[in-house]
């Protein structure tokens, strides 16, 4: 024989291999069992056995209502659970089911309740309320107890409520509404009701009443945009107060009582005052009104109120150190304040206290208003005048009263006899050549000579002002209603020199 090639020699190896690893008849018919055995179960369950099913939480319900395992778990109409298995808890039913990471986070006051999927009863599922954000999450395996779930009403529960006697009774009932509709009131029954429905029937009077069904639903719709708050939040977090306070209530079923019993006491008590009662809410619209402007005030007030209260906060912090520091302070006053010290002045301030307001009254009598015509003769007449320029060639060109304080000034230097200018005071010696005469003056003098003589060497330039008599003293007339006097009048004038050259 020939040999084969080594190609066809590996080949011939590779594919005698391939047959050798053929799986058994055994194998293949345990793979098809468990194909066909676990496979269904997985896409029943959706659950890989001996594995956990993640976040999952209990429920107490008092009637599961035959929810069955895998039954939907929904919030807000989707799908985020299911049932994973029910036990009795007593007289109770303890449910377990999931909740996938789309339906998280469940909050401490969720609410479950078991709903129908088709109104012909079946094919239940849990309708699951999350609850409140404020409130804190459920933790796995956590249980919602039975008070925060509830159950449907199934149809045969129903029929077994309206057993004979029952529906006998709702026949009466409606029997007797419809007489209530349609019977009229005697005249006995029309005392003590409103004029408007006197002589009509309960439907009569149903009718009218719709009338007020405008007014009641736009006052309803204000209540209820009002319960809405005025921040995001506020509408869910007081369901959520509401539903801790009905969970307090529904755990202390014996307070619950007292406080029924109390509550009918209380309300027979506002019944026995109808009368007062109804003027009250009849005269509280009123106040209402006027209230609401207050209470807009008020919540205007608040915001800078709050930011009052945190700016305050550093100086209440240092409000003990500053008692502390004032306890010395404190233990002086209370002597300084004795009768001794400080009580003793004001004694003497309150002896004092009448004379010093007799003294203000007659000031005010008397003093105010001289002080007042001073006033005014000194803006009036002497600030003008002493503002006036005197004309002239001797004219300095500055105001009157700037050439007093000159003059002043001239004068006290008339005293110095050195200083870095020399002499202040110039004296021009007499002696001359030519001879002048002078009326002697007899005011201010001893002399007796009517005339003068002196020698001079210049002629003078003239006499200003001119000398001339006294102004007419008028004392009936107040200062401040003379006229402003001219210092640049006639008199003011450059005149003749009084000295007269003698020939």
């Amino acid at each position: 024989m020939g040999r084969l090639p080594e190609r066809d020699v590996r080949a011939t190896t590779n594919k005698d291999r391939r047959i050798q690893w053929r799986p058994s008849n055994a194998t293949i018919a345990v793979i098809f069992l468990l194909i066909f055995t676990i496979g269904p179960y997985l896409a029943f369950t959706k659950h890989i056995p001996f594995t956990s099913y993640g976040y999952q939480l209990n429920a107490t319900f008092s009637n599961s209502a035959n929810i069955a395992k895998n039954s939907p778990v929904r919030i807000a109409g989707i799908d985020v659970g299911k049932v994973i298995a029910t036990e009795g808890d007593g007289a109770a039913t303890k449910v377990t089911f999931t909740v996938e990471d789309a339906g998280r986070p469940i909050h401490d006051d969720a609410f479950a309740t078991i709903r129908p999927r088709i109104f012909l009863e079946g094919n239940f599922f849990i309708d699951l309320d999350p609850g409140s954000p404020s409130a804190a999450e459920l933790d796995s395996d956590a249980t919602i107890p039975v008070s925060r779930t509830s159950t449907a009403v199934q149809i045969d529960e129903i029929f077994t409520a309206f057993q004979s006697p029952v529906r006998a009774d709702l026949s009466r009932l409606l029997g007797s509404f419809g007489t209530a509709l349609t019977n009229e009131p005697t005249a006995a029954e029309d005392e003590g009701q409103e004029p408007e429905v006197h002589g009509k029937t309960g439907a009569e009077g149903l009718a009218g009443s719709l009338r007020y069904g405008g007014p009641a639903g736009r006052y309803g719709a204000q209540v209820t945009d009002a319960l809405r708050g005025t921040q995001p939040g506020d509408l869910s977090r007081l369901v959520a107060g509401l539903g801790r306070t009905f969970g307090a209530l529904a755990h202390n079923e014996e307070d619950l009582e007292g406080l029924i019993v109390n509550f009918n006491t209380f309300t027979g008590a506002l019944a026995a005052q109808s009368t007062n009662l109804a003027t009250t809410f009849e005269r509280f619209a009123p106040a209402l009104r006027s209230a609401r402007t207050s209470l807009i005030n008020l919540n205007r007030t608040l915001p800078p109120l709050r930011a009052w209260a945190i700016e305050f906060r550093p100086a209440v912090a240092e409000l003990p150190a500053l008692i502390e520091s004032a306890d010395p302070w404190l233990r002086q006053a209370l002597p300084l304040l004795s009768d001794s010290e400080g009580g003793g002045v004001a004694r003497l301030l309150r002896e004092a206290t009448p004379g010093l307001a007799g003294a203000a009254q007659a000031g005010k009598a008397v003093a105010l208003p001289q002080l007042n015509r001073i006033s005014l003769c000194t803006t009036q007449v002497m600030v003008p005048t002493f503002n006036q320029v005197i004309g002239g060639p001797f004219s300095t060109g500055q105001p009157a009263y700037r050439d007093f304080f000159y003059w002043i000034a001239a004068f006290a230097g008339q005293s110095q006899n050195f200083d870095g200018n020399g002499y202040y005071l110039r004296v021009q010696p007499g002696g001359g050549g030519t001879l002048f005469k002078i009326d002697t003056p007899r005011s201010g003098t001893q002399s007796t000579e009517k005339e003068a003589f002196t020698y001079s060497a210049t002629t003078p330039l003239g006499v200003q002002p001119q000398l001339g008599g006294r102004p007419p003293k008028k004392p009936d007339v107040r200062c401040d209603r003379n006229p402003v006097p001219d210092l640049n009048g006639p008199q003011a004038q450059p005149g003749p020199p009084n000295l007269t050259p003698v020939p």
